[in-house]
C-alpha cells in the first residue's frame, strides 16, 4: 500500500465529515459507463502485464547478480572489511538488498505514474518517495535480519535449517502482525478514533455490533486519512491480540450511506469475528514450512549443479543469498494461487458475515451491499470481466461482478433458511 504521514493535514482529517445520502437507481448488475468501461479495461490489460512483467524481471535481476558475480564480489568486500562472519552480514545484505531495490526501483515509480493517469492516487511524488524510503529502511532491517539469521542456522544446523528457519520467520511474521497497527501504519497515516470524527456513525455501528453478539470496544475502531494519497474505497481489520482494531478510510465515509457504511463495516467486523487474521497467520505459517522444506531439497539438488558457475563456495556462502531468494520466490509464485484461492474464500465469508449482521438494521440490507460493491469497483475501475485465469492467479478478493451477483441473490430469510454465522 502506497502510503505516507503529512502532519500538516493532521487537523483536516479529524474533522468530521458529510456521509453521503441514498441517491441512486437500484443495483441489480456491476456495470460501468461506457468511458469508465474503457478506462478500466485498459488498466485490467496494463496491470496484467506489469504483474507478469514484474515477475519476471524480478527473476532476471537475482540471476543476474548470480551469473555476473555481484554477489561473490560483495561476499569478498564484507570478507575484506570483517574478518568475523556475523559481521560481514552487516556489508553484504545492504548491499545487496538495496542492488535488488534500486534495479526495481523503475517499476515501482511508473506502478505510481499509471496510479496518477488513472485517478486511483493523488499522492505528489515527494510524499510517495518519502513513504518509499520509509518502507525500503523498513523492509532493509527486516531482511538483513531474517537472510543473516538464515545463513547463520544453515552453517550450524546443515539439516535441520529450513525447520529453524521456519521457526525464525514466524516469530518475525507474529511480530509485524502485531506492530504493524501500532507502529508501521501510522508512520503513513493520521489514524483517529472514530467515536472522535464520527459519533453519530459510531452509535449506528454499535447496533451491528451488538446484532452479532459481541463487543468492539470504541478504541478498537479507527478512521484512517486515505483521501490525501488515494481515491479508492476500503476498511480492514489489522492486528491480533491487544493490537486488533477495525479501520475504516475516510473516502468511504464520505461517499457512501450510512446503510452501506454499516455493510463495509459489517464485512469487516466478519473478519474479526470468525478470527480471519489468526486463521491467516497459522495457514501462512504452514505455507512457509513447506515452502522452507523443499527449498531445503531444491537447494541439495540445485547447489552442485550452479554453485562453480556462480562462485558460491558453499550453502552457507553469503554468496548463495540470491540463489535461496531466486527459488524461494519461484515457490511463492507457483503457490500464490494457492493463497489467493483461500483469500477470496475469507472475503466470501466476510461477505456473507456483512449480509447478515445488517438484516434487520439497514432498510435494505441486500442493495446497500450490493451498491456499497458497485461503488468500490467503480472508483478501483475494477474490470467487470476478468478472465478466470487472472483471477484464480492474482485476485485475493472475489470479482465485483460476483459479489454483487451474490449480494442480490443471498436472502435465507425468505427462503426459511438459517443464515451461516448470525443466527
Amino acid at each position: 500500500m502506497m502510503a505516507g504521514a503529512q502532519d500538516t493535514l493532521k487537523k483536516t482529517s479529524q474533522q468530521t465529515t458529510p456521509q453521503a445520502t441514498e441517491q441512486h437507481t437500484r443495483t441489480t448488475a456491476y456495470t460501468l459507463p461506457p468511458d469508465k468501461l474503457a478506462k478500466s479495461k485498459a488498466l485490467y490489460d496494463l496491470d496484467n502485464r506489469l504483474l507478469l512483467i514484474d515477475t519476471v524481471y524480478g527473476f532476471l535481476i537475482l540471476l543476474g547478480i548470480l551469473y555476473l558475480g555481484v554477489a561473490a564480489r560483495y561476499r569478498d568486500w564484507a570478507e575484506k572489511v570483517s574478518g568475523y562472519f556475523r559481521y560481514q552480514a552487516l556489508i553484504f545484505l545492504p548491499l545487496l538488498l538495496l542492488t535488488i531495490r534500486l534495479l526495481n526501483l523503475p517499476l515501482s515509480i511508473y506502478g505510481h505514474h499509471i496510479n496518477l493517469q488513472y485517478g486511483l492516487s493523488v499522492q505528489g511524488w515527494s510524499s510517495w518517495f518519502a513513504d518509499l524510503l520509509k518502507s525500503e529502511i523498513m523492509s532493509l532491517l527486516v531482511f538483513t535480519t531474517l537472510l543473516a539469521l538464515i545463513i547463520l542456522l544453515i552453517r550450524k544446523s546443515p539439516r535441520r535449517w529450513w525447520f529453524y528457519s521456519w521457526l525464525v520467520a514466524v516469530v518475525i511474521l507474529l511480530l509485524l502482525t502485531w506492530v504493524a497497527p501500532i507502529a508501521i501504519d501510522p508512520l503513513y497515516y493520521n489514524f483517529t478514533p472514530l467515536e472522535k470524527t464520527q459519533p453519530q456513525l459510531v452509535e449506528q455501528l454499535e447496533k451491528v455490533v451488538q446484532r452479532g453478539g459481541l463487543s468492539i470496544p470504541r478504541d478498537r475502531m479507527y478512521e484512517m486519512d486515505a483521501s490525501r494519497k488515494v481515491t479508492t474505497l476500503n476498511a480492514y481489520v489489522t492486528g491480533f491480540g491487544a493490537s486488533k482494531r477495525v479501520v475504516v478510510w475516510d473516502n468511504t465515509i464520505q461517499k457512501m450511506t450510512i446503510p452501506e457504511t454499516l455493510f463495509v463495516f459489517g464485512h469487516e467486523m466478519g473478519h474479526y469475528v470468525l478470527n480471519h487474521i489468526i486463521q491467516g497467520i497459522i495457514l501462512g505459517s504452514l505455507g512457509l514450512l513447506l515452502g522452507f522444506y523443499v527449498l531445503y531439497r531444491l537447494c541439495k539438488w540445485f547447489l552442485p549443479r550452479s554453485q562453480q558457475r556462480w562462485h558460491i563456495r558453499e550453502l552457507g556462502d553469503w554468496a548463495a543469498v540470491p540463489m535461496l531468494l531466486l527459488l524461494f520466490g519461484i515457490l511463492g509464485f507457483i503457490a500464490e494461487p494457492i493463497g489467493n484461492t483461500i483469500s477470496r474464500h475469507v472475503e466470501h465469508e466476510a461477505d456473507i458475515y456483512g449480509l447478515e449482521v445488517t438484516h434487520g438494521i439497514n432498510p435494505d440490507p441486500q442493495e446497500a451491499a450490493a451498491h456499497s460493491f458497485q461503488m468500490l469497483g467503480e472508483m478501483s475501475l475494477d474490470y467487470p470481466y476478468p478472465s478466470r485465469l487472472a483471477v484464480i492467479w492474482y485476485w485475493n478478493h472475489p470479482p465485483i461482478s460476483d459479489r454483487v451477483r451474490f449480494a442480490r441473490e443471498y436472502d435465507p430469510w425468505s427462503k426459511g433458511e438459517k443464515p451461516k454465522f448470525v443466527k
